[in-house]
């Protein structure tokens, strides 16, 4: 018997990461006695089940609204906070496009995105890989947070006040730029200390005002 492995989550919404309970009952009816279901760090739930049942299995899952991703050495779906301030002010609909232009590209190694509709940052965007906190109408982008280990390590600011057209292709460069130059298995945080803060600026100055299509 052949096990595999894969991430669902619900997405989010103003209020957060929440499954529904509708969504909760399709998911253990379908996933098989067998299966392992394992609450993540990335706010996805990972499922290992027979790997002959899980074509169906997914198809159910998506049908019933749950998001469906590759677990592993991808970009993980978008870290969001909980939009207390309201979608339109927090920015919910630029978290969604987000969401859906990063999420599951192979990469050295995990890379958690995160993003905070204001300063508050309830989503501890600082100790992201890569994070977004909106500033009034403008946005500023971190990099390089680790939140594991005695000596985790607060993100640092790449760029700021950026217009919300110009997230999608800064953060698909900053992608691009770890799946090119990043070692196997290198913790994002190391590769931005390897490659230097400022010469991630330099690299990624183009994708400012790129088109996000």
């Amino acid at each position: 018997m052949s096990m595999r492995k894969f991430a669902v989550t619900p997405g989010f919404e103003v209020g957060g990461t929440m499954f529904r309970p509708e969504q909760l009952a399709v998911l253990g009816s379908v996933v098989g006695e067998d299966a392992r279901i394992e609450m993540t760090g990335f706010k996805q739930l990972y499922i290992e089940m027979e790997e002959e049942q899980m074509e169906e299995a997914q198809r159910l899952l998506r049908a019933a609204g749950l998001q469906v991703h590759p677990a592993g050495f991808v970009t993980k779906s978008l870290i969001a906070c909980h939009f207390c301030r309201g979608a339109e002010e927090a920015g919910l609909d630029v978290a969604r496009a987000l969401d859906e232009a990063i999420t599951g590209h192979p990469v050295p190694s995990p890379l958690r995105i995160g993003y905070a509709g204001c300063a508050l940052g309830t989503s501890e965007p600082l100790l992201k890989d890569i994070a977004v906190i909106k500033m009034r109408d403008k946005y500023d982008m971190y990099v390089g947070g680790e939140p594991r280990g005695l000596k985790a390590l607060l993100a640092k600011q790449l760029h700021a006040g950026l217009e919300a057209e110009e997230l999608v292709p800064m953060i698909r460069s900053l992608i691009a730029i770890f799946q090119e130059q990043g070692k196997k298995k290198e913790k994002f945080s190391r590769f931005v200390d390897r490659i230097t803060l400022e010469q991630l600026r330099k690299l990624t100055a183009n994708a400012r005002m790129e088109p996000a299509g």
